[in-house]
Formats: structure tokens, sequence, C-alpha cells
């Protein structure tokens, strides 16, 4: 189980507002975060891995503190261990697409999997330059699986994506996911997108308008 609960500053159009969200969120399930432009829907997945922090709240996961900010509490990035997929991508320009991989785990039966789940085996040993924007994000999904996280944050990870492909690789990963029991919370900006692989689904409405 996911607890939240805080209120985080949002520069909104050179507007202060306040994204404000309480919310459970059951282990093992699939949520969509969908809402207007400039809600904060990108903000919230950024506080759940600690990469930003809000003025107010608390954040529990399993039963484990990530966050108490009248107490104090707040784990590092490295510390609450989540699958992040970020909106554009942020690849190293440096290293190959194995090398993406193997930074995560030197699992190689795991990488050998998650290479044929994104289709790139032929492509083990390119740098993200040479890869379309469907490879290159499909390589942020599979960076972010490689280290079997217990939840993944997915900022609009198949925009790039074709339909047959988009398809065939949300088949596999929702397999991927049931089979590690991973938590997956991912940011949409069309309320129709992927309607049919979520259990439940977040409405983040424009922010409340701050002092």
């Amino acid at each position: 189980m996911i607890s939240i609960d805080i209120e985080k500053s949002l520069n909104s159009h050179n507007n202060l507002s306040v994204l404000q969200i309480t919310q459970e969120i059951p282990a093992g399930s699939i949520t969509k975060i969908y809402g207007p432009s400039g809600a904060g829907k990108t903000t919230l997945l950024k506080v759940i891995a600690g990469l930003a922090k809000p003025e107010k709240g608390k954040i529990r996961v399993n039963d484990i503190t990530w966050l108490d900010t009248e107490n104090g509490i707040s784990l590092s990035p490295q510390q609450r261990k989540v699958g992040f997929v970020f909106q554009h991508n942020a690849l190293f320009p440096n290293m190959t697409v194995l090398q993406h991989l193997c930074y995560a785990t030197n699992d190689e039966t795991w990488i050998k999997q998650l290479l044929t789940i994104g289709k790139l085996e032929a492509f083990a040993h390119q740098k993200p330059e040479y890869l379309s924007g469907g490879q290159q994000q499909r390589l942020a999904i599979l960076r972010a699986m490689a280290t079997k996280p217990q939840l993944l944050l997915m900022d609009e990870p198949f925009s790039a994506l074709d339909p047959e492909m988009k398809t065939e690789l949300i088949n596999d990963l929702q397999y991927l996911w049931k089979e590690l029991a991973t938590t997956v919370l991912v940011v949409s900006h069309n309320p129709q997108e992927l309607k049919g692989i979520f259990q439940r689904a977040i409405l983040i409405k424009s922010p409340v308008a701050g002092a």
C-alpha cells in the first residue's frame, strides 16, 4: 500500500498554486494519473521518487515512512529504489543500449529478456543518438525495469510508440509487473489511452491557488 498526503507549491504560468493530493494506492496495482496540463502530474511522480520535496506531507510505502515533513524524514531517491521513466527519456548519450541496462543490473539473463521484450537486441551496441524516438522510449522503459522495482513511475512512457508496438510492449510489461508484484503509476494526458490495463485512475484537477 502506498499512502500519499502532500502539499507542493507549483509555478504554473507565473502563478503560484498548490498541488494537494491525498491517495491510497494498493500494492501491485496499475494506476493512471491524468488531468490538465500544469496540474502537477509530473511533480507528483518526482515527489514520490524523492526528486522533489513538498512543503508539507507524508508518504508511506508498505508501512515504511519515505517522507514525513513534520518529523524531518525524507529518504533519498537511492533509498526509495523506484523505477522512473522520464517524459524525455533522460538517457546517457555516451552509453550504449546494453550499457544502460548493465548500469542497473548485472543479471545477464534478465538483460537478455528485457532486450527481447523491447525488440532492441540488434541495437544493443548502439548509442541513443542512433536510435529512433520509439527505440529511445523503449530503452528508457527497459532501464527502469532493469532493477526489478517494486514501484515503477512512468511519465508519458508510450507517446512515441506506434499502436502495434505499444500494444505488444504493454502486454509483455503487464506480465512482468504481475510476476514482480510491481506497483505502477502512469502519467497520461489522454484519458482514453490504454484504458484497458488500469485497475484505477487518479484525476489531478487544476491546482489550488496559493497565498
